[in-house]
């Protein structure tokens, strides 16, 4: 599973997902123990993180849409892992 961003101890990742069950652009986010997976148009699909890291990682997703739909279709149609900017830069 390819790391594409990090920010303030949250790990995001992206794979290749073939059937998929969420079956739109989404992101694995890790925190510890915690994991969350999230559509790049913000909605919850599975998991939780801490509130906190939570925020950050929805902060992340709504400032980040279009290069989450990029790095999704990069991914999966070319097998080439894109890098999202994170929120500390």
């Amino acid at each position: 599973m390819p790391l594409i961003s990090s920010f303030f101890g949250v790990l995001i990742y992206m794979y290749k997902e073939i059937n998929s069950p969420h079956k739109k652009p989404h992101i694995h986010a890790v925190f510890g123990g915690d994991r969350i997976s999230v559509a790049s148009d913000g909605e919850v699909l599975a998991g939780h993180l801490p509130r906190k890291q939570q925020k950050y990682v929805e902060a992340w997703v709504a400032l980040r849409e279009d290069e989450i739909n990029a790095a999704w279709r990069a991914l999966n149609e070319h097998d080439e892992v894109l890098k999202i900017r994170g929120l500390e830069g």
